[in-house]
């Protein structure tokens, strides 16, 4: 079998979801994605364990809305995954595996103009401030992922909207801001890490 598919069966992917907060009310345990957990008759999640894997989360149905990295560990509120994001989205309605996230082999290169052209900045690591590492720009107009899967998000320090970025997807090719998510409403990405796996 394919090599995925061997470490599917392992349970490589593991996420515990519950209706209320503090892991409190009906609760169903998932090792893929779901596409919208009403269908599973929840009203929404408001709590969730990831045991394996990373995960993202969306506020909407059929992977919409805002969008959240779920990497391993408790999320006992809507605090935890939203962060500082300013964005408060109190529940989540769907989430998918991140099957290409590989914190060893993360490459990413961020373009000056849409379409993956003008001046390029190659990086395979957590950049905190684009701007301290010599990006001379607040925006990424476009963002090609070489391997891995990367979260971008609008102010330094790892704040602000997020978007998972990953090389499985659009073959990894992002090639103006609307693709980075169903609700991105700017270019502005001021850092970006890879996934924890």
């Amino acid at each position: 079998p394919h090599p995925q598919m061997q470490m599917e069966q392992m349970g490589q992917f593991r996420i515990t979801v519950w209706e209320e907060e503090n892991f409190q009310g009906k609760r169903c345990e998932f090792m893929q994605e779901c596409r919208n957990i009403m269908e599973r008759g929840f009203r929404k999640i408001r709590s969730i364990k990831v045991e394996n894997g990373a995960f993202v989360g969306f506020e909407y149905p059929e992977y919409q809305g805002q969008q959240f990295i779920l990497e391993k560990g408790d999320y006992p509120r809507y605090e935890a995954w939203s962060g500082n994001s300013g964005y408060r989205t109190e529940h989540l309605l769907s989430f998918r595996p991140i099957k290409c996230a590989n914190h060893s082999d993360s490459k990413v290169t961020l373009y000056e103009c849409n379409d993956l052209q003008g001046r390029k900045f190659e990086i395979c690591d957590d950049y905190p401030s684009l701007q301290a590492m010599g990006w001379c720009s607040k925006e990424v107009p476009s963002i090609k992922v070489n391997s891995g899967a990367w979260v971008a998000y609008q102010f330094p320090g790892y704040r602000g909207y997020q978007y998972i970025l990953e090389r499985d997807r659009r073959e990894g090719e992002y090639r103006n801001y609307n693709e980075y998510s169903t609700q991105a409403h700017t270019h502005q990405i001021q850092s970006i890490r890879r996934i924890q796996q």
